[in-house]
């Protein structure tokens, strides 16, 4: 073995070296024989230098690196090109191996003679066994993201670059990674809301937040829609420092359609229900209504004839009158049942709500049994919508009806009650009003009871039912901020009970004008009448002349159209469902050729067009001093916009 001169042993240089311990540092001759040995080396290595001082240092290697030649390409390596640098597996003394950061650099004296190699080693197997568990973490990460395929999942850049992509991103918006990596996820976005912002301030709210979630219509390749629930979060580095965002997209189109093919279905079986129960009506209806028509022609004919003979006529008149009455009634509440509206809370009357529903409900029940109504003498009035009230309470009566096939009694009852937080489920505590409706049928056992409220739940047969009476009965009375009851036992009978709240408003109550009354008019109005029924319009052109005024008629809204440029007329009476052009456009129609102008729209049905609500409005059948009292109204609402636009008008010396 060759020895190295002396002076490059003995000195600080070498002491320095010979304390280092957290790097093997020693040197080799110019065949590759060590020559020095540090404490760093023997605590990597496990060998005391009379062991390894003189041994080549090969037997570091591998048997396959041996093998292979890389010792000697590695000195070669550091004699050729100045520096030798490499990681990989070493041997120690005991045969275990370790995984080494090595650096092989030339010794050379003044004039480049080479004297030997100077060698590092760092152990760095920690190091290497957490950088490959990190790589294996993140392997596991990205096979995960990579398998999932119901959720798009990638990541942007700071700006909305996509800097990954995912099978479910694939599969969901129809793009391949080679597509896509480097483009902008605003094209995922439909153009209205691209020049709306909305993805770049989906960025700027994520930034700022740390995260933004929404749903919306996203575009695929092909250029179809989906709707889209989708999440993004900012990512940050250790600093703070914001690398980008995380987004994840699941298409929820089909679960949208759902939804909305279950609210449809819901509405339409709403409906069908309504129109079911008013087919059940209908032989009572008629039953009822043959029974008015034949007090009115009756009464009417004795009139005709006692009138001829000079006879008081008074008794059968009032008979007419009260059956037309009744009929009014009965057709009204048919057509608020049947119209679609929403829930227009105010203080309702349940005593005189259910006394105005008798003949009605008794039609529905059938002649085989009977209803009873059991009222306090003053009932507090109740906070609700009453023609949805009206629903429920013949809702309830037709399901107790349904539960007595062979006949029986129905009682509806009321009262006002104070309750205790908790005393009723799911009310608070206060002042109720208490409507319920009581029959002897079958009852209902304890597990039929605990699923009466469930939708579309019924225990009648097939066809039978829709199982969403009772349920929509429910929610009815939540909506009031009340609570529904049901007690019943099997072969005693069932009590049905809405809480109502009492409602907190000062009910107004308009006094009822009788048939007699006598109406103070104004003065006389030059009025036009229009109505496509001659009978009709016969009827009400001679209530209007026999409170004074000039009454020109129309037809049709055509030839109102035409009077109203050949005269000049103070108001305008119209009849609604007219053929051609209806009642609400002939008043749209007469507001853009003669803007000031008062109408009032008579009609028949339960609601008119939006745009016409807010127009006078006069329901079917009336009497002459309803009639009057709206052509006094419309007439000094008129006045007054007329002074408010012109001031106040001047009398004539």
């Amino acid at each position: 073995m060759k020895s190295l001169p002396s002076e490059y042993s003995g000195n600080r240089f070498e002491l320095l070296v010979q304390s280092v311990t957290d790097y093997a540092i020693f040197m080799l001759d110019t065949d590759g024989r060590i020559a020095s040995w540090n404490a760093g080396a023997r605590r990597f290595k496990g060998y005391e230098p009379d062991e390894i001082i003189g041994q080549h240092f090969s037997r570091f290697y591998t048997p396959q690196d041996q093998a292979a030649g890389i010792p000697a390409a590695a000195l070669k390596t550091a004699r050729q090109e100045g520096r030798f640098e490499a990681e990989g597996w070493r041997v120690r003394k005991d045969g275990t191996h370790f995984w080494a950061n090595v650096v092989i650099d030339p010794i050379r004296d003044t004039d480049g003679r080479l004297l030997g190699f100077a060698k590092i080693t760092r152990d760095l197997t920690e190091r290497r066994a957490a950088d490959e568990a990190l790589r294996k973490s993140e392997e596991r990460f990205r096979l995960l993201v990579e398998s999932v395929s119901d959720y798009a999942i990638y990541m942007l850049d700071p700006v909305g670059t996509i800097t990954s992509w995912n099978s479910g991103a694939e599969r969901a918006k129809g793009y391949t990674a080679e597509e896509i990596l480097g483009k902008n996820f605003a094209l995922f976005y439909s153009e209205e809301d691209r020049i709306a912002g909305l993805p770049s301030r989906a960025l700027g709210s994520a930034e700022r937040d740390g995260r933004f979630e929404s749903e919306g219509w996203r575009i695929r390749k092909d250029g179809s829609r989906f709707w889209a629930h989708a999440v993004i979060d900012a990512v940050r580095d250790p600093a703070g420092q914001l690398i980008g965002y995380a987004k994840v997209t699941r298409d929820l189109t089909e679960r949208r359609e759902t939804q909305q093919a279950l609210e449809d279905a819901r509405a339409a079986i709403m409906q069908a229900q309504k129109m079911d129960a008013i087919g059940k009506l209908t032989g009572g209806v008629a039953h009822d209504f043959n029974n008015l028509l034949a007090v009115i022609v009756g009464s009417l004919e004795l009139a005709r004839m006692r009138l001829a003979k000079g006879g008081d006529i008074e008794r059968f008149l009032d008979n007419a009158m009260a059956a037309a009455d009744r009929g009014a009634t009965l057709t009204q509440r048919m057509l608020a049942f049947a119209r679609r509206q929403e829930l227009k809370l105010q203080s309702v009357d349940c005593v005189a709500l259910v006394q105005g529903m008798a003949d009605m409900l008794q039609s529905s029940v059938g002649p085989v049994i009977s209803i009873e109504s059991l009222f306090p003498k003053s009932l507090a009035p109740a906070y609700a919508d009453p023609g949805q009230l009206e629903m429920a309470v013949l809702n309830l009566v037709v399901n107790a009806r349904d539960a007595m096939p062979e006949g029986g009694r129905i009682t509806i009852s009321g009262s006002e009650m104070l309750t205790a937080q908790g005393a009723v489920p799911g009310l608070a505590s206060g002042t109720y009003v208490k409507l319920s409706v009581i029959d002897e049928g079958e009852g209902m056992d304890s597990a039929t009871l605990e699923r009466a409220r469930e939708p579309f739940f019924t225990t009648k047969g097939v066809g039978k039912g829709t199982g969403l009476g009772l349920s929509m009965v429910h929610g009815f009375v939540e909506q009031c901020g009340g609570a529904l009851t049901i007690d019943s036992s099997v072969g005693v009978g069932t009590t049905v009970s809405l809480w109502l709240p009492v409602s907190q408003e000062a009910e107004t109550r308009e006094a009822d004008i009788s048939g007699h009354s006598v109406v103070q008019t104004q003065s006389p109005l030059v009025i036009l009448a229009v109505d496509d029924d001659d009978l009709v319009l016969t009827n009400t052109a001679g209530m209007l002349e026999d409170l004074g005024h000039t009454v020109f008629r129309a037809g049709s809204a055509a030839d109102a159209l035409r009077m109203l440029d050949q005269s000049r007329i103070d108001m305008v009476v119209t009849d609604h469902a007219m053929p051609g052009m209806t009642g609400a456009q002939l008043a749209d129609a007469i507001e853009q050729a003669h803007p000031d102008l008062p109408v009032i729209i008579i009609t028949g049905f339960a609601e008119l067009p939006p745009h016409s609500s807010s127009r006078p409005r006069l329901d079917k059948p009336f009497r002459q001093a309803e009639l009057a009292r709206m052509v006094n109204g419309v007439r000094s609402l008129s006045q007054e916009g007329a002074q408010r636009e012109f001031g106040p008008s001047i009398d004539p010396v």
